[in-house]
């Protein structure tokens, strides 16, 4: 058997009002006959309520009644009891945004580049370099059939085949983008 609602408030120097809603938001848990364990109440309050907005002073008030948000829960279940405490929970926040502005000033600063237009760049610069392979045999072939005084035409034909083939070797690689 605990305390009651009033004298629990009274505890807290809050009013009732502000208990029944932490009761109802889950905050903290009454017992089955309605009463509340002060010491388990306390620790729950304690780990549930931003201390930015606690009212500790001369002049106290009631406190906000907020109920932790089921993103924080440690199973990710909705509505479950989470383990979070809300300044933990700020503080995942806090180092998220930190994270964030970091990477946009490294955006800025040109030290990160947009990884589709790179993918785009790295294709565009393959395909020309195919090309010029493919443009290799006619450029050469007549030059070093006169200089092996064999027919350019076999000569052209023997360097296709082998500029294909290698490039078919070539384009068997599967590049991982991670």
């Amino acid at each position: 058997m605990g305390i009651s609602i009033r004298a629990y408030g009274r505890h807290r120097g809050v009013s009732d009002t502000a208990v029944h809603k932490a009761i109802k938001s889950g905050r903290i848990t009454a017992l089955a006959d309605g009463s509340i364990d002060a010491a388990r109440a306390d620790a729950e309050w304690a780990a549930s309520t931003d201390p930015a907005q606690s009212t500790l002073g001369a002049r106290t008030r009631p406190a906000r009644a907020r109920a932790r948000p089921a993103a924080f829960a440690d199973d990710g279940a909705p509505g479950a009891p989470s383990g979070n405490s809300y300044a933990q929970a700020r503080t995942a926040n806090e180092v998220l945004k930190a994270q964030h502005h970091k990477l946009r000033i490294a955006q800025l600063r040109g030290e990160l580049i947009d990884r589709q237009q790179a993918v785009g760049q790295v294709f565009a610069l393959a395909r020309a370099e195919r090309d010029a392979w493919l443009n290799w045999p006619a450029r050469i072939s007549s030059m070093l059939a006169a200089e092996l005084g064999i027919d350019p035409h076999a000569m052209h034909v023997a360097l296709e085949r082998e500029v294909r083939q290698h490039l078919s070797e070539l384009g068997d690689f599967v590049a991982r983008l991670e």
